[in-house]
């Protein structure tokens, strides 16, 4: 059975803004006695916060002082942003929220009975609360996430990796889970850089970062630890599979099409592995995968060892 849905479009330029309320009386606004207030409010609520989870949580728990629902859901695809509140309900009424053009994502309502018009336009005028806290956490959220990511791979920089697996190795022991490191080298990177230049160097990082994330679940996580290494992060996964993930990476580097100036470049990496031990810093870990990564290139290069 198809979700009954609502859809709209919300665009904050001026004449929308003085629609909602904003410039001019608006009888919507003067007719529910607690819209005014409930706006008011939330204007000043949503402004102690550049956690898009926490403003949006906070919007979601205030508007059912008024109009009742069931369940939200935001989404913000470039800043790879869902966050879903509630539970799911059979009818939805959607916004695409935008400010001068700047598309700020899409925010779902949902509940069990469809809303009606007085309900919707308290849902409008409420939104006009929503706009500029949720894009000034959206333009926190993108420099953050600059300052954490490597420019040319899009994936996690050092500064990223060492917060990032300390609070892993913290999360692995609390929960009793088993957690991998994968630290993956191009092998002979150096010729390709003297014989095409470094700008071919680059395009070859690219495309070997986006063929290691191809192969990945969304939980594990890839960042460059230097200049043609990249170390991948694996989640409650023990030694066994991170030897079978670390040859599935293996060979998908490995068969995919390098070319510079239409010509094929032929590209293996070598891998060391080291899974978490009991009581083990992550210096230590990070220092057997390194060593497992010598071992593998001193034993030929294009494979993988592993850490004792």
């Amino acid at each position: 059975m198809k979700t009954p849905t609502q859809t709209n479009a919300i665009d904050f330029d001026s004449a929308k803004l003085q629609r909602l309320g904003f410039g001019q009386p608006s009888p919507l606004a003067q007719r529910p006695v607690g819209l005014a207030q409930l706006r008011q409010q939330l204007g000043l609520q949503l402004q102690t916060s550049l956690e898009p989870q926490r403003i949006l949580g906070l919007f979601f728990r205030e508007v059912q002082r008024l109009v009742p629902l069931d369940a939200m859901v935001y989404q913000h695809t470039p800043s790879d942003l869902r966050l879903e509140f509630g539970l799911r309900g059979h009818h939805s009424v959607s916004y695409s929220l935008s400010h001068e053009g700047e598309p700020m994502g899409e925010l779902v309502f949902r509940r069990n009975q469809r809303f009606n018009d007085q309900e919707q336009g308290n849902l409008e005028s409420l939104l006009s609360s929503l706009l500029y806290p949720m894009r000034n956490a959206l333009l926190y959220r993108a420099a953050t996430r600059s300052a954490l990511r490597d420019p040319l791979t899009d994936t996690g920089n050092r500064i990223a990796m060492d917060q990032t697996l300390q609070r892993e190795i913290e999360m692995a022991r609390r929960h009793t889970q088993p957690l991998s490191l994968l630290m993956l080298d191009i092998d002979h990177f150096k010729r390709i850089n003297d014989n095409h230049g470094h700008s071919a160097g680059d395009e070859v990082l690219k495309a070997v970062a986006a063929a290691i994330k191809g192969q990945l679940r969304n939980v594990d996580m890839v960042f460059r630890f230097g200049g043609e290494e990249f170390l991948i992060l694996l989640s409650n996964t023990g030694r066994d599979a991170a030897a079978m993930i670390g040859e599935r990476l293996r060979h998908a580097t490995q068969t995919h099409d390098y070319r510079v100036d239409g010509q094929p470049i032929e590209l293996t990496v070598s891998l060391g592995c080291s899974t978490l031990l009991p009581g083990e810093s992550s210096d230590s870990l990070l220092r057997r995968a390194d060593s497992a990564l010598y071992v593998a290139k001193r034993e030929g290069r294009n494979r993988l060892a592993m850490a004792g």
